[in-house]
Order: C-alpha cells, then sequence, then structure tokens
C-alpha cells in the first residue's frame, strides 16, 4: 500500500511523498510555549486550537498514520526592480496552492481509500488544518527544519509546499530527516527585521510575511522602513538557503504560474478598487489581505522606494474611506518628501 501510495502522488504531480505515524511531535511543548509567549501575534486561530496542532488524534480520532506531500514551486526569481515596483513573494506569483494542491490531494485521498478499505477514514489538508505539519514532515523524513523555522529538502531545497493526509489506515513509516543546518546561519543574518530571534526561533510579531499578510491593523512604524518593496510576504531567509542548489522545477505547480504577478507596478496597484481587487487576485494566495491590506502595503512600499511620480496616486489613495490606507499613504507621502529635501 505504501509503495502504490507514494507512486500514485507522484503521478499526480507531487514531487515527494513520505509517511509517519500520528503521534503528537516531539516538537509540541516548544510549539506550546511559543505561543504562551505571544510569538504567533494577532493570529489568535493558533492558539485556539492549540491542543488539536499538538494531537493529531484530536483531529481525527483513531488516526494511524500520516502522509505528507511536497510540491515544489521552485522558479525564477523576480525581474529587476523597475522604479515604483514591488515584490511579491514567489508562492503568491502563482494561482492559490489550496486550489491546486487541493485537487490532487482529493485524488490521492479517493485512492487511499479505496485501497486501504471502506472502514478507513481520512482527512486532508493544505496549510488549513489544525496540526503541526512542519513538524510531521520532518518526522516522516520530507525534510527538515531550517534555522528560519522552514522545511528544507535535500532534493528540493525550501521552495515547496507541504499538504498531508490523516488516516486511520496504517502504514509504515518512513525515517525521519535530522537537521543538516551546520553553521550555517545566512537566513538569520539576512532577516531584514531580525525576526528570527536565536536558530530555529522565529517571532512572527517581526516577520515581513506576517505584517504583510496576517497582521489585520497598521504596520508599526518601527518596521515600515524595513519592508523595502514587499508587498505581500518576503522570501529572503528562503532566498539565501544553500540547499536550494539542489531544487528543480515543480510539476504539479508548473501549469498555475501567474506571470503577470513578477513585476507589480505599484501605482497601478493604487488605482484598484474594491470590484478591481477581487478580479485581480481572486484566484490568488493575496486574496486573503482584501483590498484594505494590500493597499496598506502598496502604500508601505512607495514610502519606501516611490519617487515623484508616486505622489499625484498616493494623495488620492489618502483620501480613500478605508482609513487604513489612508493613514499609510499620509505616511508614504511624508516618506518621499523627506527624500526630496536635500540632505
Amino acid at each position: 500500500m505504501k509503495a502504490a501510495i507514494r507512486q500514485r502522488a507522484l503521478e499526480l504531480g507531487f514531487d515527494d511523498c513520505r509517511f509517519t505515524n500520528a503521534n503528537p511531535p516531539d516538537s509540541a511543548p516548544h510549539f506550546l510555549d511559543w505561543i504562551d509567549n505571544q510569538r504567533h501575534g494577532s493570529m489568535g486561530w493558533m492558539k485556539r486550537n492549540a491542543d488539536k496542532r499538538v494531537d493529531p488524534n484530536l483531529v481525527l480520532e483513531n488516526a494511524r498514520s500520516v502522509v505528507t506531500l511536497a510540491a515544489s514551486y521552485e522558479d525564477k526569481p523576480a525581474a529587476e526592480d523597475a522604479p515604483n515596483s514591488g515584490l511579491i513573494a514567489r508562492y503568491a506569483r502563482y494561482s492559490d496552492y489550496h486550489d491546486s494542491i487541493g485537487q490532487a490531494l482529493v485524488k490521492l485521498t479517493s485512492y487511499l481509500q479505496t485501497i486501504a478499505g471502506d472502514k478507513t477514514q481520512s482527512l486532508w489538508y493544505v496549510d488549513t488544518g489544525p496540526i503541526l505539519e512542519r513538524d510531521l514532515a520532518q518526522r516522516a523524513g520530507l525534510g527538515f527544519v531550517g534555522k528560519h523555522t522552514n522545511l528544507i529538502s535535500r532534493r528540493l531545497g525550501n521552495w515547496f509546499f507541504i499538504s498531508e493526509i490523516i488516516t486511520t489506515a496504517t502504514i509504515e513509516p518512513d525515517v525521519p530527516e535530522h537537521n543538516r543546518c551546520g553553521k550555517c546561519s545566512d537566513c538569520i543574518d539576512i532577516c531584514p527585521t531580525q525576526a528570527i530571534t536565536s536558530p530555529f526561533v522565529l517571532d512572527a510579531r517581526r516577520c515581513i510575511s506576517y505584517l504583510t499578510i496576517e497582521l489585520k491593523d497598521a504596520i508599526p512604524l518601527e518596521f515600515r522602513s524595513m519592508i523595502g518593496n514587499r508587498i505581500y510576504g518576503c522570501d529572503d531567509c528562503l532566498a539565501v538557503c544553500p540547499w536550494n542548489r539542489f531544487a528543480g522545477k515543480g510539476r504539479l505547480m508548473a501549469q498555475h504560474r501567474r506571470d503577470d504577478l513578477d513585476q507589480a507596478d505599484l501605482i497601478e496597484l493604487l488605482s484598484l478598487d474594491e470590484d478591481g481587487f477581487r478580479a485581480k487576485f481572486r484566484n490568488t494566495p493575496i486574496k486573503r489581505t482584501k483590498r484594505r491590506g494590500f493597499l496598506r502595503n502598496v502604500c508601505v512600499a512607495l514610502g519606501n522606494i516611490g519617487d515623484d511620480k508616486a505622489i499625484p496616486a498616493l494623495k488620492r489613495v489618502q483620501k480613500d474611506q478605508e482609513s487604513l490606507i489612508s493613514e499609510h499613504a499620509k505616511w508614504a507621502l511624508d516618506q518621499i518628501d523627506k527624500r526630496s529635501k536635500p540632505a
């Protein structure tokens, strides 16, 4: 059964497939301590279902095994920055991975159910379930948790999505992967906001991905200048990982590439109304920020790198009925004004 499931996963486009048991991961106490220290920021959903996250059997009763899967999104970096252009994290330059990977997971789960028997119960998740998927994936041998707290594969680097199937079927587990970071600290050193406070410890409240995606309120002043021209996520700690030299182009995600998101014209983005925002980003991860959050990010980016051409657009959105956007537009205008004055 194990070999058959792995073969079917590869046929569906996944780049790797590994197996582990459904016991609580050894990292559970560290996760609970991370929550207790408020490093999850405003992501209250992490705390609300923390008990399920540390015990897969609270997610699926009588769970015995977890199938962990990798879908690579390794791709070319964004083009050289043009004036007034913003940067979108690589994974978001695709159609929403929840949908594309989810479609493959439905088929794989159905196949597992067929060969495991009618009494088998299974649940699949792609970055949506209350489980510690990264830690289960390491125990399954899919990769190892790097000092930046992301999963790294010796075959795929760290440019890949994780998904999983929890099942009551008993499947022989694979050998866990062990850490291979060595003395390397490139990911820690490059972080613009020093969000990786020590090896393997991330303070989400300082992370640019958190600030531009998960945070729903105003971006703290102390971090705005550090964000640069990033308008959705940040790849810095991932991009410098030496293991990326082994990464190959993903098969499942390749057909979902959004080339139009390689170069984001910040001034043009400021013209988006609610309908325009939904139309442009409907099938991408970016839709989760909503217009208010995304244009907030665009204003911050223009405050950091914008020139005089950005001023009319910023003045227009300074009058936006959404106060979150108008406040960040005012900040951006102040920053451009400061840069225009002689030193």
